[in-house]
């Protein structure tokens, strides 16, 4: 029988998100001057404020107003009727030092004993339902969003756009698990406040369904345009008007997006958050290794659709256990057990070891903080920090390094495809 599956995506604009963001340039930050900066810093958005609080251990020093006013303003809030501005809110640091006794479990004299930087358990999934591995749903949510923002900044087609918005997108999938058709589409955006209340929530409907709609379906390949039929049920800002938006509608919390930051639903999540976290931190870092193996699974033809999990105690470098649901995929004669065995001998998934094949000592987490960790593009850019100050650093950063396709020979020479 036909079932319904859903997922939602938040804009750069979202509170959480704004507090994600900052989070993570601080650790751009803190790489950039000392790779091995020890760093874990929460961010908190309101009406005017931002207060950071966290553990750093590192010998960078860094000016995090500056930072974070510079994030806020690249996002957009940039005037004054937000109730949130980037020249002029307040921002409360309480970053301390890193505790000496969580220290004393990571750091090791060989660095390749080094020990997990917490408990805890940690989920990849990849699915052959799109070109980046990546569920569809989640997948749509995001590039409704992104081309949504895109249309903000050029503020042409549509003017009246502010930072903040989600999305949400629900597919009807045929008994083999295949997507027949997108059944809904929800959008809230925030806006200007341009007009009388019908009169706005008329307009803006009309410009999400014949402005933002065919641009991301412009974008897709024609099998994935052919689920956009005339039969979808669009929510556009279903509670009326969206002005009040932003930290001054919503506080926001560094790490409260972790569905929206990985898979949309499918597949498990271990429940640590990313953003704000150093690569010694397993939520992070082996969040990213097991993407990785399920990605170059799936590319490999071992499955179609797999789950990888790994376990680890805080200050112990070999993970307490490896866990593979190919969900009745596999295209090998090995049970999931076994499968996970091959898992464990071709990848090392010691803390250090991750961090060395995925380069995550470098400033490389910025561009993860919003429209997902998962399923973006790998490329090598130069990133600037203190641009224009006597300690400007120009960086050459690979991102998104867990979504290489670089170990497909080897998983296929293991599993003799």
């Amino acid at each position: 029988m036909p079932y319904l599956f859903t997922s939602e995506s938040v804009s750069e604009g979202h509170p959480d998100k704004v507090a994600d963001q900052i989070s993570d340039a601080l650790i751009d930050n803190f790489l950039a001057y000392d790779t091995t900066s020890k760093v874990a810093c929460e961010t908190l958005v309101t009406t005017g404020q931002v207060v950071l609080a966290g553990e750093v251990k590192s010998d960078a020093y860094l000016d995090v107003q500056d930072i974070a006013r510079e994030v806020i303003r690249k996002i957009g809030y940039t005037k004054s009727e937000y109730m949130f501005e980037a020249n002029s809110c307040g921002i409360l640091s309480a970053i301390h030092e890193q505790s000496p006794d969580i220290n004393q479990g990571v750091d090791r004299k060989n660095p390749e004993e080094q020990g997990a930087g917490d408990q805890g358990m940690m989920f990849g999934y990849a699915t052959k339902e799109t070109e980046n591995y990546m569920p569809l749903a989640l997948d749509l949510a995001h590039k409704l969003l992104i081309e949504l923002a895109a249309l903000r900044r050029e503020n042409k087609e549509i003017t009246y756009l502010r930072p903040d918005a989600k999305s949400q997108v629900t597919i009807e999938y045929s008994d083999d698990n295949q997507p027949i058709r997108i059944d809904t589409i929800v959008i809230s955006t925030q806006h200007d406040d341009f007009a009388a209340d019908q009169q706005m929530l008329d307009k803006i409907k009309q410009d999400m369904i014949n402005i933002l709609i065919p641009r991301v379906k412009a974008s897709l390949k024609p099998e994935l345009q052919a689920l956009f039929t005339d039969k979808i049920t669009y929510h556009i800002n279903p509670t009326g008007k969206f002005v009040i938006g932003g930290p001054h509608g919503d506080t926001g919390l560094t790490g409260r997006k972790i569905i929206v930051d990985t898979y949309g639903g499918k597949g498990a999540h271990g429940g640590g958050a990313f953003s704000g976290k150093d690569p010694s931190k397993v939520d992070r870092s082996a969040a990213y290794a097991t993407r990785h193996i399920a990605k170059n699974l799936v590319a490999a033809g071992v499955c179609d659709e797999v789950l990888v999990q790994v376990s680890y105690a805080i200050g112990v470098a070999k993970p307490c256990g490896v866990f593979v649901d190919t969900y009745g995929t596999a295209k090998v004669k090995l049970n999931d057990g076994e499968i996970a065995r091959k898992v464990e001998a071709i990848f090392d998934l010691r803390p250090y070891a991750i961090e060395q094949r995925l380069k995550l000592r470098n400033p490389m987490y910025a561009e993860t903080a919003a429209y997902g960790h998962m399923g973006r593009e790998n490329k090598v850019i130069t990133k600037v920090f203190n641009a224009g100050k006597k300690s400007e650093k120009k960086v050459e950063v690979e991102l998104f390094t867990w979504e290489k396709l670089d170990y497909v020979e080897k998983v296929k020479q293991a599993f003799g495809l």
